[in-house]
Formats: C-alpha cells, sequence, structure tokens
C-alpha cells in the first residue's frame, strides 16, 4: 500500500526548548496510524507542523502528500488538500449554534445568503454520524465538554477529508461514546479515508490502530505494525524507555473519621431553571480515603462538583455541606477554599490556569497570601514555591518563567494539581485528573492521589475511565441523571456492575 503521507526529518525548535529533532512518519493510505508518546514528546507539535499552523519555513525537513511536496503556510492550505486536523483544545464559537459552528468558514450559502434549511439539515446528519442528537441550533455553549468535542469532530467530517487528524479526541469522552467514536474511525477506513490517531488511552490503540509511531523526547523511537500483534507494555517501553509494571501505585488505606457530608444537595440548571442537574444527592466522604464517583457524559457529576464548590455552576442551590461535623459555608469559592475545600477541574485551560501567565504566577494563586507581604507579592518566595512544586510534580519545562499555554497538556495539569496542594486543602474534589495524560504522567497524579489520603485528606475522584476508578479508589458511588443510583466498596465493583447500575437506574426513570 502507498503512503499517502510522509513527514521527513522534521526538526521544530521553540526558546531553549527542541520540540521535534528530525522526526519521519510515513502514514499509508486507508490505514489508522496511532501516534503515542508522553506528554512534551512533541505529537501535538508534529502534527501542528503536518496542519500548517506552525507554517513552513519555522521548521526544518519536508513534507510530502500524494508524493509531492506540500509547503503548507495555514490550516486553509492543508485542508484544501483534504488534511483536517481536529486540535485537544476546541475551537467552537461557545454564542453560537452547532449548525453554525460545523460550517463556520464553509457556510451552505445560495447568493450570498446562507440556507438555514441546509445548513440544519447536513448538521442533523453529520451529528448523528458522530452519536450526538443534540438539535443543529442548540448553542454549543450549553453542551458539556465531551459534546463539544464530538461537534469539533462533525465539523471536520463537513470538509472533504481524505487525511483525518484526531489529537486526543476521546479524552473528555466516557467509554460509550468512546467506542462509538472507535466505531467511527473504522468506518471511515471502510470508506478509504486515512487517519492519525493521537491517543493517552492504550487500550483504543490496540483495538484500532494498523500502525503505530512512538515518539519519545522529540524523536520517533519506534514503528509498530499492529498485524503483528503488540502489547500495552511494549508500547509503554518504547514511550517511557522503562517497563511499567503496575499501572496504580500500591496503597494501604488508612481510613477515619467523615471529613466531608454532603445532604439532600439540589441544584438546577442556570439556563433552564425547570431542570434539576444534581438532584438530592446525598454522599460523605472520609479522611484518607479515595471516594470515585462514576457515570456517563450528561450525568451531573462536574455540575454536583462545580456546584459544591463555592456554586461555581447552576442557580437555587438548597442543600447541606458539613465538615468534620459541622455546617460549613460553601457559598462562594473564597468561602469554600476557607473551608478546607479545593477543586481541580475538568476544564485546565478555561477554569484551571491563567494559560498566558508564567508556572511561576499560576502555582501561589489559591493561596496568595502565603507569599506576600501585606498587599505585596514577594517575587523571591513566588520563585522559591514554583520551584518546589516543578520538582515536586516533575513539571517539564523550560523554567518556572515559561508560559502555561506552551506546556504539554499533562505539564499544565500537574501546574494545576500544584495550585492547590499549595493551597493544602482537607477535602479535595478531582475532576477527570487525567484526562488527556500519558500513562507515566498518570501514574505520578495518582502517586498524588496516593500520598494525599496517605496524609489524612479525603479525596473524590471523578473520571470517565473505569479502570481508574477501580485502581485507585476505595469506595464508588454511581450517578445517573442528577442522582447517585448505587454505592459499592471498590474491592467489589467492577465496569459490569456499574454499567447495570446505570442502565437499571435509567428503566426505572423512563
Amino acid at each position: 500500500m502507498a503512503a499517502i503521507l510522509e513527514m521527513q526529518a522534521i526538526t521544530k525548535e521553540f526558546p531553549g526548548v527542541k520540540a521535534l529533532d528530525g522526526v519521519t512518519l510515513a502514514v499509508e493510505e486507508g490505514e489508522i496510524h496511532a501516534l503515542v508518546g508522553e506528554n512534551g514528546a512533541g505529537k501535538s507539535t508534529l502534527m501542528k507542523v503536518l496542519s500548517g499552523v506552525y507554517p513552513h519555513g519555522s521548521y526544518s525537513g519536508r513534507i510530502l502528500f500524494d508524493g509531492q511536496e506540500k509547503r503548507f503556510q495555514a490550516i486553509a492550505d492543508s485542508e484544501r488538500e483534504g488534511i483536517v486536523i481536529i486540535h485537544q483544545e476546541l475551537a467552537l464559537v461557545p454564542l453560537l449554534s452547532v449548525g453554525e459552528n460545523i460550517f463556520l468558514g464553509n457556510e451552505r450559502a445560495r447568493r450570498g445568503v446562507i440556507d438555514w434549511r441546509e445548513t440544519n439539515a447536513r448538521a442533523a446528519e453529520l451529528l448523528a454520524q458522530v452519536g450526538l442528537r443534540e438539535h443543529p441550533e442548540t448553542k454549543v455553549d450549553d453542551l458539556g465538554l465531551g459534546k463539544q468535542q464530538l461537534v469539533e469532530i462533525a465539523k471536520a467530517l463537513s470538509k472533504n477529508v481524505r487525511l483525518l487528524i484526531l489529537d486526543e479526541p476521546t479524552s473528555s469522552l466516557n467509554e460509550q461514546d468512546s467506542d462509538k467514536l472507535l466505531e467511527l474511525l473504522a468506518e471511515f477506513r471502510r470508506r478509504g479515508v486515512t487517519s492519525i490517531l493521537i491517543s493517552h488511552k492504550l487500550n483504543e490503540i490496540s483495538r484500532v490502530a494498523d500502525t503505530v509511531t512512538v515518539l519519545r523526547d522529540g524523536a520517533a523511537v519506534a514503528r509498530l505494525d499492529c498485524a503483528d500483534g503488540i502489547s500495552e507494555d511494549e508500547i509503554i517501553r518504547h514511550m517511557v524507555g522503562r517497563g511499567l509494571e503496575d499501572r496504580y501505585p500500591p496503597r494501604s488505606p488508612r481510613i477515619g473519621e467523615v471529613a466531608m457530608e454532603v445532604r439532600d444537595w439540589t441544584v438546577r440548571h442556570p439556563l433552564h431553571p425547570e431542570r434539576k442537574a444534581v438532584d438530592r444527592v446525598g454522599f460523605h466522604v472520609r479522611r484518607g480515603e479515595v471516594l470515585g464517583i462514576a457515570g456517563l457524559m450528561g450525568a451531573g457529576r462536574t455540575e454536583l462538583a462545580m456546584s459544591l464548590f463555592g456554586r461555581s455552576w447552576g442557580r437555587d442551590a438548597t442543600g447541606e455541606v458539613l465538615i468534620d461535623g459541622a455546617p460549613a459555608d460553601t457559598s462562594t469559592v473564597a468561602r469554600a477554599i476557607r473551608a478546607g475545600l479545593a477543586y481541580v477541574t475538568e476544564d485546565r485551560k478555561t477554569y484551571g490556569l491563567v494559560l498566558d501567565e508564567s508556572i511561576r504566577r499560576n502555582v501561589p494563586l489559591a493561596k496568595l497570601d502565603s507569599i506576600a507581604d501585606g498587599w505585596r507579592v514577594d517575587p523571591a518566595r513566588e520563585a522559591a514555591l514554583a520551584e518546589r512544586y516543578r520538582a515536586r510534580l516533575n513539571i517539564k519545562s523550560a523554567s518556572i518563567e515559561q508560559e502555561c499555554v506552551n506546556l504539554s497538556g499533562g505539564n499544565q495539569q500537574k501546574v494545576v494539581l500544584s495550585k492547590w496542594l499549595h493551597a493544602d486543602p482537607e477535602i479535595l474534589i478531582l475532576d477527570e485528573p487525567t484526562r488527556g495524560i500519558d500513562v507515566g504522567a498518570k501514574f505520578e497524579i495518582y502517586c498524588v492521589i496516593r500520598d494525599l489520603a496517605a496524609a489524612g485528606k479525603a479525596v473524590v475522584v471523578i473520571s470517565s475511565e473505569l479502570p481508574e476508578l477501580l485502581g485507585i479508589t476505595d469506595r464508588l458511588h454511581v450517578m445517573n441523571e442528577g442522582r447517585f443510583v448505587a454505592e459499592m466498596p471498590t474491592a467489589e465493583a467492577s465496569q459490569e456492575r456499574i454499567m447495570a447500575a446505570i442502565v437499571k437506574s435509567s428503566r426505572e426513570a423512563a
């Protein structure tokens, strides 16, 4: 089979960092080609070179597409050739409708006037292909992060695609929706569409990829043919340069008294007040315990977490929060922090970081008074704090002065964690803490969670990855349609039991 794409000796440098070092990549027509590596290995950078985000002249090396050299100066140039990239960072206009976003820059028009009937009809067809049932006139801002990712994929499908690049497309999706997307990629392969899949979910790679290229420290270190049979452990060895014996660090839980109890917590949707996004939820978490919350996308998990943390989401919140047995005021973010609560958001780029600021400026944000003399931040203490957490969490960067926007996703997540670890909370809620993060960085974050629990903190983990919840938690709640529908010790839990609880509750509510 002929190569549709060849990237030859690609080298790309940023100030102080060689992001790509002579990378060569060959992708055959009609295959699903997986690109894997640790955060910061150069995967996204390589695809941005290919798609014209980094224009010709800003890197060295050659790009051949259909055997002809291409010198893309912008995304529009690569899209004209049928190369479409879906970035990990969403590129949607929140206040426009789903249909408007899908055809933005590629409008369905007659004589200069947009044909809304055709726009919405075609958008509905594309949404159906990605398993999204929302109406095309729905505003994107009203969708959750996972559904917005599906809109991005539908937007890519609206173009004349020959090579589809997906950068962590399932990172914000639950397993059910991820399965649908992988099936869709397999269907594209049958139609002759070539795909490049960047993913940290190695089970997905093993399931759908034909070929795997592994990047490490900006260089291509292995090309693996899946027809020969490859294991996840083999991929990991190439990625990290060593074996990873255990995906989850061992724990010996010492569970103490109840740290936080939530009673009859109810929150209404901010735009649709007739709808209860969280409906009479009650739970507790103990010191030294890691409590997991499982559920499908849209179950209300993030809405629950954000509303508990200073009522950051929703309206008309009612119910009671008790910390160490006493009623706690969590009505604002500042009061929630003072009460000992912290929340690590699933959307680190929007809510977790000030992206155009440095690591040094981001780390102290949740507890600025710790490095201040009165109203003035002490630069030396600020720098020392950032350096301490940079070393503690192994944040890979040129220095603490590097802007967070230029960090890989995993290192951005470590900065967010550093910010909240510095605040020294008693109860830490982690919402999709390893979304879009490689196996090595995941293990490091799991170790942080283990150490927090060992120190007597109470940890709540929300995750769409059921193996992750089964690997790191002590007890699980299952959430569906705004309610907790099952509770079980993790030792007695399984993916099948969790999904059965969700299906049963949906059937009973029908």
